[in-house]
């Protein structure tokens, strides 16, 4: 299941992350990849101790972890600390799919990719996300504040920038629900349980599609 969030950062708080972006000190990309990444991977990332680090998550993760669609989609059990990551002109991100185990000390599944733009589409050409995904190739370039959320496990890339620079935040979530069929049956029959609750809440069938929807989960989770 592929989702977007649109508009999950304000206009007022993408100036003050771009801002912020233009300040921060950038890497090389390949330093927090494997031996695999290692040979596709070819952009910069924020390091892990520039004091610009808590000011962006509090003004994109507090936003993603928060959001209803994020929540009902992800069922997250864990969330990784995100890179931000930059794409100049000629830098690209080969096909790959992400590592199953992630993280230096406390380890963690990764279910789900997340993708936060945080520059317009007109700010650069190419760099497309390019997921491979079971019915076909989607190429995917949203709008600023807008995000994406896939599963880990399919191959993906980022094709060339050829002109102008990228700019995303990407993270991984470890989810309560491992299997992506089940977390898209559960997302599916959330968004019914919800306008059933708005429209109808004293209905029996209400009542019944909540009480699948929540043993569902509780068959389906791990915890």
């Amino acid at each position: 299941m592929l989702l977007r969030i649109k508009q999950l950062i304000s206009d007022p708080d993408l100036i003050k992350i771009q801002q912020i972006l233009q300040q921060a000190k950038f890497r090389d990309g390949k330093l927090s990849a494997g031996l695999r990444a290692q040979q596709v991977k070819n952009n910069q990332e924020i390091s892990k101790e520039d004091v610009h680090l808590d000011e962006l998550n509090s003004l994109v993760m507090n936003n993603l972890v928060r959001h209803p669609i994020f929540q009902r989609g992800a069922l997250p059990h864990r969330v990784a600390v995100p890179f931000y990551v930059r794409y100049e002109k000629g830098m690209h991100y080969g096909e790959h799919i992400d590592d199953p185990i992630m993280g230096p000390s406390e380890r963690y599944r990764s279910d789900l990719a997340v993708t936060v733009f945080l520059n317009e589409p007109h700010d650069y050409q190419g760099g497309e996300l390019i997921i491979n995904t079971s019915y076909s190739e989607q190429s995917i370039k949203y709008a600023a504040g807008d995000v994406v959320m896939y599963p880990a496990n399919t191959l993906h890339r980022v094709a060339t920038v050829t002109e102008g620079v990228r700019l995303v935040a990407v993270t991984w979530v470890q989810s309560m629900v491992r299997s992506n069929e089940q977390r898209e049956l559960l997302y599916q029959l959330s968004q019914t349980r919800d306008r059933l609750m708005r429209k109808q809440p004293d209905s029996e069938e209400c009542k019944t599609i909540d009480h699948v929807y929540v043993n569902l989960v509780r068959m389906w989770s791990e915890v």
